[in-house]
């Protein structure tokens, strides 16, 4: 999309070829770091990622609605529940609604609201230590910084 500034009309898309690179790069980045839980997004593309750091660090990968994307264009369109969970059987999403992403273009305000909401959730213990593999508009949200795709930062709350 942000290379050609059209929506391509995918829904849910996979990793490219760059994005399964970049998920290997941040296995070796992020080794030594002391994480000790990974969040995710539902979208395929979170969760491909998230996989090989998972597997690296012998973690499990929770599943966590409230840090998908903002529906924008066709790629915010998410694959129903029991798809992905065939895809990662191992993991729990069993919490999550078989359409989980949001019908109609997800406004900032409503972005905001729940990147806060997540940020709330956030100033318990243990927030040290995760990891959470999210995307563009609601990373914007929640730290009102732009991120480029695999690109990771260390917050602090």
């Amino acid at each position: 999309m942000s290379e050609t500034g059209q929506d391509p009309g995918w829904t849910d898309p996979p990793l490219t070829a760059d994005g399964h690179a970049q998920a290997r790069e941040a296995v070796a980045a992020l080794a030594p770091a002391p994480i000790k839980r990974i969040i995710a997004s539902p979208y395929r593309r979170a969760l491909q990622t998230a996989t090989p750091i998972a597997q690296h660090l012998g973690l499990t990968i929770e599943v966590h609605v409230g840090v998908r994307e903002h529906k924008a264009y066709s790629c915010d369109v998410g694959s129903p529940t029991t798809e992905i969970a065939r895809e990662w059987p191992h993991l729990d999403f069993s919490h999550i609604p078989e359409i989980w992403w949001p019908v109609e273009n997800e406004a900032t305000p409503m972005v905001r609201k729940r990147a806060a909401q997540f940020r709330a959730e956030m100033e318990g213990p243990g927030w040290d230590h995760t990891l959470v593999i999210s995307h563009w508009g609601f990373l914007l949200s929640l730290t009102g910084e732009s991120f480029e795709n695999g690109e990771w930062r260390r917050i602090r709350y």
